[in-house]
């Protein structure tokens, strides 16, 4: 199943003018527990999908309190900067829904 069918939420945003973060919320602990334990969501995996040198994601964390995987990554173009198309980060998440998970 895709990444999209298991999380209640995906979404992206800015961590201030150089970095996006990415909250990957789930419904309940179980479900986190799982996907967080299939090993899926790692920095390898951002690097993939946003074709970034993988020291570039500075990190990828399982935030149980929250039934949440959150992960940061370095903005390739800085927020505002001329070229950039997203100063908000909060459209940088969609390539997260395809990613399959194997639970």
């Amino acid at each position: 199943m895709k990444l999209r069918d298991v999380a209640a939420v995906i979404r992206s945003k800015n961590s201030g003018p150089f970095e996006l973060t990415f909250d990957i919320i789930f419904k309940d602990g179980d479900l986190f527990q799982r996907v967080y334990e299939a090993g899926v969501i790692t920095r390898e995996l951002f690097a993939q999908l946003y074709n970034l040198p993988v020291e570039n994601v500075t990190a990828v964390i399982g935030f149980s309190p929250a039934n949440a995987i959150k992960a940061t990554l370095v903005r390739p173009i800085p927020s505002g900067a001329l070229g950039e198309r997203d100063v908000y980060g909060a459209q940088q998440h969609v390539p997260l829904f395809d990613v399959e998970i194997q639970l």
